[in-house]
């Protein structure tokens, strides 16, 4: 039986223990290759947040995890594991690139609603799919949203190679969009107004979940779906909009990669931000504040990782994955390790 423990411990003192633990797994990894863990730490930090640029980086990399880590942490409260954030990331930027080429000559801010309305709905659109086959068919939606992040990916790669492919260009991606649509950027860093935006939803996502009736519902029918319908609560309904919701994050991805920083839809930008956005969710305990601050750690570790890799040519760019792998490892698969020594420790 899970161990219970205190709020402060729950959502501080048990994440800190498990990063830490990461922290102690990569220290002996850095050692092994030969460089000082200190070193290396530090590196990471001034990578990170030791400069302009790199707090811009960081901020733009948490932007997109604060998207991927409400498509998991919404649905989660439902008691539904929604892992297809890929999907339907690729999915709902398809719309926003339909959006941004039918525009050519808007401003960003004309057209920065539509494209957020677009992303939005595509990716309620591809939730929608295994949210009604977990409710009418039983189809387990671990299983389907797995299966949907596949064929997202098939499908952007089919319109980009017969439908949008920009002529004359080898790569697969569409034309570019018109300057005026590009988003404000900081400090010539991708840093851009979806941050903002990120910051908006995952406060949204908070006032619907804990302050509203249908929140309420929500919560009820993760806790007991059974319980649920025996108040009236219409638990099957409840669940299909969660992971629509969910859905609907992770659209806003393509707000971020492609209005932010890229300016046109190319294959596969979505880079793992939907698988990245798990360990988040779980790192922040499904808590929209939580995943906000695991986003800032995840955007640091990515930025600070590159600037590790950087400055120290024997911290190869697999190190760093692997040095990401062990925080997820531990913030997410191993995350109740702690919790008894934790338990202990308070009770004593």
């Amino acid at each position: 039986m899970r161990q219970t423990l205190p709020p402060l411990l729950e959502f501080v003192v048990l994440p800190a223990a498990n990063l830490a633990a990461a922290l102690g797994i990569t220290a002996i990894l850095f050692l092994a290759i030969g460089v000082a863990p200190g070193t290396a730490l530090g590196t990471m930090i001034e990578g990170a947040f030791g400069s302009s640029e790199g707090v811009g980086y960081t901020l733009y990399y948490a932007t997109s995890f604060i998207f991927a880590g409400l498509a998991v942490a919404i649905p989660f409260q439902a008691g539904l594991f929604n892992i297809g954030g890929e999907g339907q990331a690729m999915v709902g930027g398809i719309p926003i690139a339909l959006v941004c080429l039918a525009l050519p000559g808007w401003p960003w801010w004309a057209v920065l609603p539509l494209a957020v309305a677009a992303g939005m709905l595509g990716g309620m659109a591809w939730a929608f799919v295994p949210a009604i086959l977990q409710v009418r068919r039983g189809s387990h939606i671990v299983i389907t949203t797995i299966m949907m992040n596949f064929i997202a990916s098939a499908l952007l790669t089919w319109l980009l190679a017969d439908i949008l492919k920009a002529p004359g260009d080898p790569s697969p991606e569409s034309v570019p969009f018109a300057d005026s649509l590009a988003l404000p950027v900081w400090d010539g860093t991708p840093l851009n107004v979806s941050f903002l935006l990120a910051l908006g939803v995952a406060g949204l996502a908070w006032l619907l979940l804990n302050h509203t009736v249908w929140g309420y519902e929500l919560r009820a029918t993760g806790r007991s779906a059974e319980a649920a319908r025996y108040a009236a609560i219409p638990a099957g309904t409840v669940a299909i909009l969660a992971v629509c919701l969910g859905g609907a994050c992770a659209g806003l991805v393509g707000i971020n990669e492609m209005m932010g920083v890229l300016h046109r839809l190319v294959d596969n930008f979505t880079a793992g931000i939907g698988f990245v956005g798990i360990a988040v969710a779980l790192m922040g305990r499904n808590h929209p504040l939580g995943i906000v601050l695991a986003s800032l750690l995840f955007g640091a570790l990515y930025q600070g990782g590159a600037e590790l890799s950087f400055d120290h040519p024997r911290v190869t760019r697999d190190v760093v994955v692997a040095i990401d792998g062990l925080v997820i490892l531990f913030c997410g698969a191993l995350e109740h390790v702690l919790r008894r020594p934790l338990a202990a420790l308070w009770a004593a």
